[in-house]
């Protein structure tokens, strides 16, 4: 865990650029917002399975750790996100990922 940060861990899967997704895939220290129950939040997207340098292939689903601030968990997110839970990855008002809640 890292100092005043909050993480849980995920499945996402990155739409294609077909499916209306980015255009390129993504790094560890992605910042898409983190999008449920009506609201974005920030949420730091990093990948425990691969090397910091090594890009998230588009249409692939990985395992992620996304990191919320202390402060925003205590607020917010510790009274409605819940394993197995899905939310979406946004950039603006696009959807360019889905996932669900592995882990608290």
């Amino acid at each position: 865990m890292f100092e005043g940060l909050r993480e849980i861990e995920a499945e996402i899967r990155y739409l294609t650029t077909e499916e209306g997704g980015r255009k390129t895939g993504v790094f560890s220290g992605y910042r898409g917002q983190f999008y449920y129950g009506g609201n974005d939040y920030d949420g730091f997207q990093f990948f425990p399975d691969l090397s910091d340098d090594q890009i998230v292939e588009l249409g692939t689903t990985v395992r992620v750790c996304v990191r919320f601030l202390q402060e925003r968990w205590d607020e917010i997110h510790s009274k409605h996100i819940t394993v197995g839970m899905p939310f979406e990855i946004r950039e603006g008002n696009r959807t360019v990922g889905r996932g669900r809640v592995t882990k608290l």
